[in-house]
């Protein structure tokens, strides 16, 4: 339906000179009645007024103004002067004005999908043009909810403005928020009466991050997954997707881990000392202090190490060689130390030899025996401070020094250590696994295996998320018995753990179809699948026994207590597992350990500043997270966290040290929300230079969440293709987009990343590059332009919705280990709305997912919805 006034109709509005030559002249030979090129015919309409299509001409009227027709890509077509375009422009205008009640907004109202689709969308979305694979000529318009994955990816086009693209005639702001409600209140009422849950996968094997933190949690032993288990495959952004498999190999390094971990949990000793090797990443710079060694040091690394018993144990230490095998930076005599939870070990002398090239004796030296009690330990290895002169600092050109050849390390630096033992060992001592497992000790023998029954039952409880019955523990006690014979009490307890920690009831997390259910029914799940599902989006980890004992006793969905349990959940330290496995796949952070930039162009980068970038958006998420921030604030912010090593790369003063702080932020600082921060800054560049491409393609999808199409087959990427390399990257962009099968998908991208050109390729304020001033005029798929990081977050800002709705989807994403699907859109909206009314605030968003249909129910497989199940 379409609302406008016409002042009057009749004769003063029909088609004459000079529109009249004109279409018959130019525009007839493709829009007729045979032909309706764009769905177009004109032909027909000449002999009708221009107010009887008032639509029609006003689009003509657009496309005259922007010299879209005739097309100018078309070289065969006859084209008219441009005082003909004029001319005819200028009098189709002046009738349409009189249509209107007011000139200064001619568009029509359109109120629903019918006229919207008809008018704008129909000329490209056709079965000949099938612009972007999707066609909505001839589709039924009655009952959106009769294709929900067609009406819900026209919904995220029109929410965030992309359709009608920005250089096509677009309708009001009146019209897309009527169409868009009309649309968004037939499908959530649909879904409302209908939901479609989605089905999450019944067997979902813990993934390496999930399995670390249970182990964790299980046992009070922190592991290194990545050395006991291969990386788990990405699917949606996630590591937890695609986990339904387990394959014989990764079984066989499932039970090899349960071993391993079953041993150093118990304190059971082995028959010959072991060791354990650790290397430092060779682009770390050791000239600074490291968080969390004493002040006056600098260099070196702090090591967190599980001791499996009391005894002796000896450390080795290898300094770091240039090629010809000397110790590098040794110019002076420098004191190294060994320590163990901040208490002196040794200190060693590490002098410059006089008159000998020879340096494979310098560190044979720096090796010693300790005694050390079982358990979890800090092992330091660092350098003496030595002081830097005034001079020395105001001539120091870099903070890098690791290169040997360009920026060569100014003391000597920690290559690797290794640990041995125990050498005599004394027992497994009082440890935190041991308190864990170890709730009771037998009094007698005759005592050991009742006393065994109750701690494998504790273990049990917690590792398969339920309560334990007998039959539970029939076969985890005949292990018990078979170590016991072998190796006495605590053999038989580590023989039984490493059964539960291979069983599929610790591996899996299984969610069963109710007994009786029909295919495609929508069922509430049980309060235990519940409490995994809760524990493991919040934790990546397990049930603690607090909300275990709720859902066994059936009271997690009492009102109540599932906000009370979130809440209680957001404010444990183990809720930091959203900012170190959600944030950090979200926003790309794990993809910082593989970016190298050219050190030739940017000679200041190491490691120091890599794994400062990381923590810097690491703690400013928590402080969103923590703090119950507005999620807004991600966007925007007047803070930021800072130690002296990044602040100097951002040219921020008066920081000093090694410890991250918080640190109020002025507008010249041209700091704050994430768009401004290293981290995303230096993933979404190359090595050599920066990357409007993959800028503006890491905020469409992360921060808008309409990503672009993958490109087409065989497009050449740009270092690929014939493009002057002495031209800007503007103008380098501007001639690949000259390839219509580039400029579609370039178009939308380039603008959003253009904005982002006063940070260079690791991140550093600029406004020059090879002297000239850079052009950062950029814009938004919404067609809004600007210049500029600061107006490129106003315009992100203007609609928060499609942000807010962007990370519920990644949180809901991560939350139920699946892809978002049509189906879900509805309860995004709902989470989205429901935030709104808080402010978008962090808890209200997680709150909305926990309580939304896809978290709370599940729909058994091979048909469409049947009925609502409660349990």
């Amino acid at each position: 339906m379409f609302f406008f006034s016409s002042k009057t109709s009749g004769e003063d509005y029909a088609i004459e000179e000079p529109l009249l030559d004109f279409v018959n002249e130019y525009c007839v030979s493709c829009h007729n009645p045979d032909k309706k090129k764009g769905k177009l015919d004109l032909e027909t309409l000449l002999g009708t007024g221009v107010d009887q299509h008032f639509e029609v001409w006003d689009e003509v009227a657009w496309m005259l103004r922007e010299r879209e027709m005739p097309p100018e890509e078309e070289e065969d077509v006859k084209r008219p002067r441009e005082s003909e375009l004029e001319s005819v422009a200028e009098w189709l205008e002046g009738k349409l004005i009189g249509l209107s009640d007011n000139g200064d907004e001619r568009d029509p109202i359109i109120s629903s999908k019918h006229g919207l689709v008809n008018q704008y969308c129909v000329s490209c979305h056709n079965p000949d043009e099938r612009k972007g694979d999707l066609v909505l000529e001839g589709i039924s318009l009655e009952d959106s909810e009769e294709n929900p994955e067609l009406w819900e990816k026209v919904i995220k086009r029109l929410d965030s403005r992309q359709m009608p693209p920005p250089d096509r005639k677009r309708p009001s702001e009146a019209t897309y928020d009527a169409v868009l409600a009309s649309i968004t209140e037939s499908l959530d009422a649909h879904a409302s009466i209908h939901p479609k849950p989605g089905r999450v996968e019944t067997f979902r094997r813990l993934n390496r991050t999930e399995y670390q933190n249970a182990i964790r949690d299980l046992l009070a032993v922190n592991i290194d997954a990545k050395s006991l288990l291969p990386k788990d495959d990405e699917s949606h952004g996630f590591d937890n997707v695609t986990v339904g498999a387990l394959s014989p190999s990764l079984l066989d390094r499932y039970i090899s881990a349960a071993q391993k971990i079953s041993r150093l949990a118990v304190g059971t000793p082995y028959r010959s000392p072991r060791g354990d090797t650790y290397r430092i990443r060779p682009d770390v710079t050791q000239e600074k202090h490291v968080d969390g060694l004493p002040i006056g040091t600098r260099g070196g690394t702090l090591i967190d190490y599980t001791f499996p018993q009391d005894g002796e144990y000896e450390i080795e230490v290898l300094l770091t060689r240039d090629r010809n095998e000397h110790v590098e930076g040794l110019k002076e005599t420098h004191e190294m130390e060994i320590l163990l939870d901040r208490s002196l070990v040794k200190r060693f002398t590490i002098d410059l030899p006089k008159g000998i090239r020879d340096h494979s004796q310098l560190d044979k030296h720096l090796k010693t025996r300790f005694s050390a009690k079982a358990g979890p330990r800090k092992l330091g290895v660092t350098f003496l401070q030595t002081p830097y002169s005034l001079l020395e600092i105001k001539r120091e050109p870099f903070r890098a020094h690791y290169n040997h050849h360009r920026h060569p390390r100014l003391t000597p630096a920690v290559y690797q250590i290794s640990i041995t033992g125990p050498f005599e060992a004394k027992g497994a001592g009082d440890t935190p696994s041991r308190k864990k497992i170890f709730i009771k000790h037998p009094s007698d023998e005759s005592a050991e295996e009742s006393v065994a029954r109750e701690i494998l039952a504790n273990l049990m409880k917690l590792a398969y998320r339920r309560s334990i019955s007998n039959a539970d523990l029939k076969r985890p006690m005949e292990f018990f018995k078979e170590g016991k014979e072998g190796g006495g009490f605590e053999s038989g307890i580590e023989m039984a753990l490493s059964s539960i920690l291979v069983s599929p009831e610790f591996l899996f997390r299984v969610e069963k179809d109710p007994a009786g259910s029909k295919p495609g029914e929508a069922y509430r799940i049980s309060d235990l699948e519940l409490a995994s599902r809760l524990s493991f989006f919040l934790w990546s980890s397990l049930p603690d026994e607090e909300l275990l004992d709720l859902a066994i006793a059936g009271k997690l969905r009492n009102p109540g207590v599932l906000e009370a349990q979130v809440a209680r959940m957001l404010d444990d330290e183990k809720a930091v597992n959203l900012v170190d496995n959600f944030a950090s796949q979200w926003l790309h952070l794990r993809n910082l350990d593989s970016v190298v930039p050219d050190s030739r162009l940017y000679p200041d980068f190491d490691d120091n500043l890599r794994q400062s970038f990381r923590k810097e958006t690491e703690l400013f998420f928590e402080s969103v997270m923590r703090e119950d921030r507005s999620v807004l604030d991600l966007l925007k912010s007047d803070y930021t966290f800072l130690d002296e090593r990044l602040a100097y790369h951002y040219d921020i003063p008066n920081i000093a040290g090694s410890r991250f702080r918080r640190v109020s932020l002025d507008l010249d600082h041209n700091r704050g929300g994430l768009l401004r921060q290293g981290s995303i800054l230096t993933v979404t560049s190359y090595a050599t230079r920066t990357s409007p491409v993959i800028r503006g393609s890491w905020i469409l999808e992360n921060i808008i969440g309409t990503p672009p199409p993958p490109p087409p087959p065989n497009i050449p990427a740009l270092e690929e293709n014939k493009v002057d390399a002495t031209l800007s990257m503007r103008e380098q962009l501007a001639e690949h987009r000259e390839n219509p099968a580039c400029a579609g998908c370039h178009n939308l991208m380039d603008p959003v990343g253009f904005a982002l050109e006063n940070f260079d390729a690791v991140g550093r304020w600029r406004e020059y590059e090879d002297g000239t001033s850079i052009d950062v005029s950029g814009g938004l798929p919404d067609g809004s332009v600007f210049n500029g990081v600061g107006p490129l977050e106003e315009g992100l800002l203007e609609r928060p919705e499609l942000f807010v709705r962007t990370l519920s989807e990644k949180l809901l994403t991560f939350a139920l280990g699946r892809g978002i699907e049509a189906h879900d859109a509805p309860a995004v909206r709902g989470i989205v709305r429901n935030a709104r009314s808080n402010e978008y605030r962090f808890s209200s968003i997680i709150l909305g997912i926990v309580k939304s249909v896809p978290f709370q129910m599940r729909a058994k497989p091979d048909g469409d919805y049947v009925a609502i199940r409660s349990q």
